[in-house]
């Protein structure tokens, strides 16, 4: 998941209070568009998130490579994927999945962190978090979590 800079175009500025709000007023916003399961976005963060495909960190390039191109996980997955006001590292709709690679730039954002996934989970989507490092240099233990993650959310739905 990426935040907004402020070097960011105009229309990202706009938008980074939001991320502040409460879920309610996050998806109440005018701005805020859905998509075909219904799930609330900022239109606007579409051209960003094209972007940040561009611009992806060793450990989403490797946990995409790896394990959820080409459905390899037997689930669609999209990369950077806009969601209200945030942009997703993974998301896998049949599964209402959010999957982030966390780097440094999570490193004290532990309060941002807990609100975004709050307001994910408040649209019955559930986040799961690997730390970058991890996924580099131990993948083995986290191509295991994330198969469990899998069927556990299989079961849940």
């Amino acid at each position: 998941m990426y935040e907004i800079f402020k070097n960011s175009p105009s229309f990202l500025k706009r938008d980074t209070a939001l991320a502040e709000g409460d879920s309610e007023k996050i998806m109440n916003r005018k701005n805020l568009t859905t998509n075909k399961r219904c799930l609330p976005y900022n239109p606007g963060l579409k051209n960003y998130a094209r972007e940040m495909r561009n611009s992806s960190t060793k450990g989403e390039i490797k946990f995409w490579c790896e394990l959820l191109r080409s459905r390899k996980s037997g689930y669609q997955f999209y990369r950077q994927k806009p969601l209200l006001t945030y942009i997703v590292d993974f998301y896998c709709a049949a599964l209402k999945l959010v999957i982030e690679i966390d780097g440094t730039s999570h490193l004290n954002k532990n309060e941002y962190d807990l609100k975004r996934d709050k307001d994910l989970g408040s649209l019955g989507l559930k986040v799961v978090h690997y730390n970058d490092m991890n996924v580099l240099h131990n993948f083995h233990l986290i191509e295991s979590d994330f198969k469990k993650q899998l069927a556990v959310r299989k079961k849940d739905l």
